[in-house]
């Protein structure tokens, strides 16, 4: 008898006092902004004959991006004010919880951010995957909100069965902001480590090669949905 393997299971888990009260995990993909929603597969305004007017939203790598892994969205209502050039940020909120933190200057000294300040979000959530797999925490792919930015990270989450809390720097203009409960705050990817490691292979491509890059490419150009129909085909 055939058995169907069984899926791995991503575990978010809160305090019981935190059930319900707390924003909880999504899929990514019910988080698509509402400009990538509004969008057009074909642009009716564009009428040149060289221009086939598609958009992103026929862009499968662009999409997948967004739509891959869950968001872990802001656990309550959060107030950033960026003052002096984004140089000081002061954080407020009306809840029972921290929800903001800072670090020390002097731990990201010489980073791209210049003078802002590393800042901190506090999560609730505990994130637990089966042996062998990871989580990657990253900004959420294909959709900057304008007002922070978070730092990537890689958390072996089989074995660190902790709250992990996210680092950011506010990158908005000066002034106050309200980042709602339930706003998108992370993106959570995960994937299974491979203990095997994967050699790389430098330098020029071979006839074969050549031959299977430009039929893609044409294929492509062509608008046949070639990637959609093609790419993830069994092998």
């Amino acid at each position: 008898m055939i058995r169907k393997s069984q899926p791995a299971i991503l575990r978010f888990a809160c305090a019981p006092a935190d059930e319900g009260v707390i924003a909880p995990p999504v899929p990514a993909k019910a988080y698509l902004p509402d400009w990538f929603r509004k969008l057009p597969a074909v642009d009716p305004q564009v009428e040149s004959p060289t221009n086939s007017g598609l958009t992103v939203k026929r862009c499968l790598p662009f999409l997948d991006a967004m739509t891959t892994g869950w968001v872990l969205p802001l656990a309550a209502t959060v107030r950033l004010q960026i003052a002096e050039g984004g140089s000081r940020v002061e954080a407020g909120w009306d809840f029972d919880r921290p929800m903001v933190s800072n670090h020390g200057m002097h731990q990201v000294r010489g980073n791209p951010m210049g003078n802002r300040p590393p800042c901190k979000f506090h999560n609730y959530w505990t994130i637990t995957t089966p042996p062998g797999w990871s989580c990657l925490f990253v900004n959420q792919l294909n959709r900057p909100n304008g007002v922070f930015e978070v730092v990537a990270g890689l958390v072996d989450t089989d074995t660190y069965r902790s709250p992990i809390h996210f680092p950011f720097f506010a990158t908005a203009e000066d002034g106050p902001y309200v980042i709602e409960k339930g706003s998108p705050l992370v993106q959570v990817i995960p994937f299974r480590r491979d203990t095997a490691t994967i050699a790389a292979d430098i330098g020029a491509e071979c006839p074969e090669e050549a031959a299977t890059r430009q039929k893609i490419l044409r294929n492509t150009q062509a608008g046949t949905g070639w990637y959609r129909l093609f790419a993830r085909a069994p092998r």
